[in-house]
């Protein structure tokens, strides 16, 4: 009999033990909750794409020119105008126009040209990169200057052609206030 009493004992122990253990029992703790409403995150703009309009290209005096029949001499300087509409809306964003395409030789003797660019306008106020929001898509124009320089001597660089056809505008995310390149 007194095994069987250790025996029930024990299992009494046994079941009580997996009951509190198993969820059979409850161990107190206090909960409490409160919601809150973070908002919603939108995210911003950034393009850029050319005006309605085509660029134009001018010689040294302010003439418009045909640049596909133009033929350039030593001493000439061409720019080419482009109106760009550039969207920015963040409120940290900052972002750099930049050109591709752009080499010094492309035909030409690096030595007897100079090309620059871009060089950015507002209407006809001169900024810099890196542009800002200014609350709306705002027109930025664009030049970029050809020089065949005059010191060119002898017959360098006759019959010489240097296509801008794969020139291209690039806007480009930078940390606002370092312009340095925004990471993908």
């Amino acid at each position: 009999m007194k095994n069987s009493t250790l025996i029930k004992g024990t299992a009494a122990i046994a079941v009580g033990a997996a009951l509190l253990l198993g969820g059979g029992g409850t161990l107190a703790a206090w909960n409490a909750e409160a919601t809150a409403t973070p908002g919603t995150i939108v995210s911003g703009d950034l393009d850029v794409v050319n005006a309605t309009s085509a660029g134009v290209w001018k010689d040294r005096a302010g003439a418009t020119i045909n640049i596909a029949n133009y033929k350039v001499v030593p001493g000439d300087k061409l720019t080419y105008t482009q109106d760009l509409t550039v969207t920015l809306v963040g409120d940290k964003m900052a972002a750099n126009i930049t050109t591709t395409g752009i080499t010094p030789t492309n035909g030409f003797t690096s030595a007897n040209v100079s090309v620059t660019g871009p060089a950015l306008t507002i209407g006809t106020t001169p900024v810099s990169n890196p542009l800002t929001p200014k609350g709306s898509a705002q027109t930025v124009t664009a030049t970029i200057t050809f020089e065949f320089l005059s010191t060119t001597s002898g017959r360098a660089n006759v019959d010489a052609s240097y296509n801008f056809n794969n020139v291209a505008f690039q806007l480009q995310q930078v940390v606002a206030g370092s312009g340095l390149v925004a990471q993908s």
